[in-house]
């Protein structure tokens, strides 16, 4: 019988850190106990970070860290610190570049040796245990016999760190153009994959926040081919696998060209975003197929990523048990024909067709995961079948395969609750009851609005970074503060609920005295109460989620309208100057730096309603998809600078503004909408 053993990650919360509280290796959580016990100690510290939903995590885990002779080896020569990634996005940046670094490439398990003192010298990502035993025994006979070479190469990584993520003051004037806009566009469309829709790679990412911006830019440019690509895209990435067909919800990307087979983890933060992308898609197409979705997608989340408090967990892992009860990536969702046949009976051939249960759909192993190829209209002619027949048969497949699935064993829940994320999802939920106007979707955002305010914010007004079991903890980052803001604006444009706004405001104020670099007129992602790592780190290319700079950049961008605030204004505009001269060589890196610029190239709108309807002729604008506006609203007197002495009793008026400059106020939110689009 193999002997338990009991690490002190068996304290933490995490569910990434306590599955590995029961290996051999000697785990300790990041924290100041652990690294002062490195600096007495004169041990190397051994730095291993990834997140519950990492399948290559669970490999080298099982070969190596579950290992007896790999752990005595680790507990020798090491301080050994597991991290969640996704519970110190800080750490996991700083040595994450490290690595980058120094091997030009880098992902999770991401497996770092560093000095006593923290600064790296050695790194890489998944290791063959021999590979790993081996380098683990040079890199301790090395510090032995020369440890000289080894605070060399730790002075060469520092220098580079620091050069790294630096972003100069940018004193050339800012100027945004249309042409600078258009030319990147062009650039970027290089990459296009017309085919199949995304860039021309694989693996294939969503990327939602790309879209976001390409659906804007093409609707407010007129621009048909590239409105078509998008639509195209959204339309492949809902037919794909990647996207959950019986039980709603997305994966994290996919591993061929095709939106076939995912990596089956489902994320907190993709499916936050896509809400909100396909909700603007939808207003933009009316595409029944884009409603499907934010409604299948909003009841996983509702299902299985919803606690009782209304905040949201983090994600579902890729793996779960299969018939033999041995983890397989996907089990939960993939189907061989004979199961499909004995469960759709005389359904079967039609539902072959429809989900391509043929050589396009299948996997591996007789395995299928289930795609879509052709659209319904297609599938009504070839099989001569009413419209409605059809929608209802698709609702008894789903709602047969889904009751099927739940007997199977369920893949692993990251329970955790991240405020960053949770603010994505808040956002997606807003979005979706803009355009959709469904109160449950509203009821949900207030929830999860209340548990923030409520649960993560601490007694000095700033946030935590994460929650569970009752308890918060870990200073909350940039990125927290940044998706938590842009969702209470939103919140408060839905609601006109003041407190939303100025929650916002507050926030932002936070944030200047805890993050804001004087240099660079950006903000660090750590906040400076943190205990210093290796660099400070100032986050600003966006990448799946949006960079926590380019958020703060648009909420300072709105902020300034809304309160008049010069200071705000000046900052948003300061910042998109900054990263503009990296804007034209990779756009795709840059896409909601480019959606602020287009704030700025194009008209921008500041919408006041002022009445006792206020409330419905907001839902009334709502109905058209309005990318560069901001509306301010209410139902009395308000001394806030959009709505100040414009309240006149038994009146409901919409004023359409330019930086302070307004036009007639009208009655009619059609006229008022005519105006916006001269």
């Amino acid at each position: 019988m193999q002997h338990q053993h009991t690490n002190s990650l068996i304290n933490e919360t995490s569910p990434y850190l306590l599955q590995h509280a029961h290996n051999p290796v000697n785990w300790k959580a990041w924290n100041n106990k652990t690294l002062e016990e490195a600096k007495k100690t004169g041990k190397l510290i051994l730095i291993s970070v990834g997140y519950s939903a990492c399948h290559w995590c669970h490999v080298m885990e099982h070969e190596s860290f579950e290992d007896n002779l790999v752990a005595q080896v680790m507990n020798k020569h090491y301080i050994n610190i597991k991290v969640d990634r996704e519970e110190r996005p800080d750490v996991d940046q700083t040595y994450m570049n490290a690595v980058q670094l120094m091997t030009r490439s880098g992902g999770w398990p991401l497996n770092v040796v560093a000095l006593p003192d923290g600064r790296p010298i050695w790194g890489g990502t998944y290791f063959p245990k021999e590979q790993w035993l081996s380098a683990l025994e040079q890199l301790a006979k090395l510090y032995i016999e020369s440890p000289e070479k080894l605070y060399q190469q730790a002075n060469n990584v520092e220098k580079g760190l620091k050069t790294l993520d630096m972003i100069e003051l940018n004193t050339d004037a800012p100027i945004f153009e249309k042409a600078f806009i258009d030319l990147a566009v062009k650039k970027w469309s290089a990459l296009f994959d017309y085919h199949f829709g995304g860039l021309n790679r694989a693996p294939k990412f969503m990327m939602p926040n790309n879209y976001h911006f390409l659906l804007r830019y093409a609707y407010q440019n007129n621009d048909t081919n590239l409105l078509n690509y998008v639509n195209h895209t959204l339309t492949q990435m809902a037919y794909g696998g990647v996207y959950d067909q019986i039980g709603g919800g997305f994966s994290r990307y996919s591993v061929d060209n095709k939106w076939h087979v995912p990596h089956f983890e489902k994320m907190l933060y993709d499916n936050a975003q896509l809400v909100s992308l396909y909700s603007n898609a939808y207003l933009v197409t009316k595409n029944k197929l884009y409603k499907n979705i934010v409604e299948e997608t909003l009841e996983y989340i509702n299902r299985e990523m919803t606690t009782n408090e209304g905040a949201f967990y983090s994600a579902l892992d890729a793996d779960s048990n299969n018939i033999e009860g041995k983890l397989e990536e996907g089990a939960f969702y993939v189907w061989t024909k004979e199961e499909l046949k004995t469960l759709l009976k005389e359904d079967f051939k039609l539902f072959a067709d429809y989900y391509n249960i043929n050589n396009y759909g299948h996997w591996e192993h007789g395995n299928y995961v289930l795609i879509r190829k052709d659209d319904d209209e297609t599938i009504i002619k070839r099989h001569g079948i009413l419209k409605e027949k059809l929608n209802k048969k698709v609702s008894c497949w789903k709602a047969l395969l889904l009751e099927t699935r739940t007997t199977r064993p369920k893949p692993r829940l990251d329970d955790k609750t991240l405020t960053s994320w949770n603010g994505l999802m808040l956002k997606g939920y807003i979005d979706a009851y803009r355009v959709f106007q469904k109160q449950e979707y509203l009821d949900s955002a207030l929830k999860n609005a209340s548990f923030i305010v409520n649960k993560l914010r601490k007694e000095d007004g700033g946030l935590y970074h994460t929650y569970k079991e009752g308890k918060s903890k870990i200073n909350g980052y940039l990125e927290d503060y940044a998706s938590v803001i842009e969702a209470f604006i939103a919140l408060y444009e839905n609601t006109l609920d003041t407190k939303w706004l100025n929650t916002s405001r507050d926030l932002t104020n936070y944030t200047f005295d805890h993050f804001f670099d004087e240099n660079s007129n950006m903000f660090f992602f750590t906040s400076n109460e943190d205990s210093l790592l290796v660099s400070r780190n100032i986050e600003y290319r966006d990448n799946v989620i949006p960079s926590s700079n380019s958020i703060m950049a648009k909420n300072l961008f709105k902020l300034g309208h809304y309160f008049d605030n010069q200071y705000y204004t000046k900052t948003a505009t300061t910042m998109l100057n900054n990263v503009k001269p990296e804007i034209m060589e990779y756009a795709s890196g840059y896409s909601n730096w480019l959606d602020l610029m287009l704030n700025y190239t194009h008209s921008y709108y500041e919408i006041a309603v002022v009445g006792a309807n206020a409330k419905q002729k907001i839902l009334e604008l709502n109905k058209t998809y309005l990318p560069n506006k901001l509306i301010a609203g209410s139902t009395h007197e308000s001394s806030m600078p959009l709505l100040l002495n414009r309240y006149i009793a038994n009146k409901t008026l919409i004023y359409v503004c330019i930086n302070k400059t307004c036009k007639l106020p009208v009655s009619e939110t059609d006229i008022a909408i005519k105006i916006l689009k001269e």
